[in-house]
């Protein structure tokens, strides 16, 4: 059944011309605006270029040791430590690395972004009802919306290059962040919150001194989803120019590569693992410490 025949003929000609308005209006938006937008976007630009060029030049080893005293001081586990040694090594040794710390420089970037912009948001949702039921359903959109629709509207506005590949990548990974945030506040247990207000705490200290503390192990489980939505982007954001492990399982994809696909995308999986078990064994220590604490 034709579904369009359904409707009358001027209704369809108003949802094109909604259409048309709504492209045409886009694109002058976009002339008129694209450059001042994108000049907001070169300290962001210049970070991310630091980050690549930070990780890709200096000497492999001294990147490794670095990275691996995070992941110890995060897991304490040396279970974790050596298997992400050895992940890191093959990616090395099947000449990967420089995609290799391109992606996790773009995993990085974006995850403090995304942090930066997430974690106000869920704090303020966590303190307003009204907040939370209009900003829940635009979560749900951006959770459920395809990932190459936000391509898009990124695309036209800025070209293709490193920033909107990471702004693309940061909205996608978004979500997560503001969620755990506003879930982790509002589970702070109602008794510790009046034992602040006791002792004339001010909301502010309340805030950082109580409410935040006390909900890290859920933000970090946050963090950790963020991660992940991000590293899961990577191959996508590769089709508008961001460089690293996704632009050769793109190529792959297109030339049938079939070994280049599968040890980049085993590279990908590798550094998901590494970064799903530190950041979870991370968010089990603070829980065990604030345990501790609260006897």
């Amino acid at each position: 059944m034709d579904w369009m025949n359904t409707f009358p003929t001027l209704g369809r000609e108003s949802l094109r011309a909604l259409k048309k308005t709504i492209d045409s209006g886009f694109r002058d938006f976009t002339r008129e605006w694209g450059e001042s937008i994108e000049n907001l976007f070169e300290p962001l630009k210049a970070f991310l270029i630091f980050c690549e060029r930070l990780l890709s030049t200096s000497p492999w080893w001294a990147v490794l040791s670095v990275i691996l005293l995070m992941i110890w001081w995060a897991t304490r586990s040396g279970r974790i430590v050596v298997g992400a040694a050895i992940s890191f090594l093959l990616m090395g040794y099947l000449g990967m690395w420089e995609d290799t710390m391109k992606t996790v420089s773009m995993i990085l970037v974006s995850t403090l972004v995304a942090i930066a912009i997430g974690l106000p948001i869920g704090v303020a949702m966590s303190r307003s009802d009204r907040l939370q039921r209009w900003v829940n359903p635009v979560l749900d959109v951006m959770q459920t919306m395809p990932s190459f629709v936000y391509l898009i509207p990124v695309v036209m506005l800025l070209g293709i290059g490193k920033v909107p590949g990471l702004i693309a990548v940061v909205i996608y990974a978004l979500p997560p962040m503001i969620r755990f945030t506003n879930l982790g506040i509002r589970l702070v247990d109602a008794d510790v919150l009046e034992a602040a207000d006791a002792f004339g705490s001010s909301v502010w200290q309340k805030m950082t001194q109580v409410q935040l503390p006390l909900a890290l192990p859920t933000i970090m489980a946050g963090i950790n989803q963020t991660i992940m939505l991000a590293l899961s982007m990577v191959v996508i954001a590769s089709m508008i120019g961001v460089q690293g492990l996704g632009q050769p399982v793109l190529k792959a994809i297109t030339n049938q590569y079939f070994a280049l696909g599968l040890f980049n995308g085993l590279a990908i999986v590798g550094i998901a693992i590494v970064f799903d078990r530190a950041t979870q064994a991370y968010g089990k220590r603070l829980q065990k410490h604030l345990e501790v604490i609260h006897g």
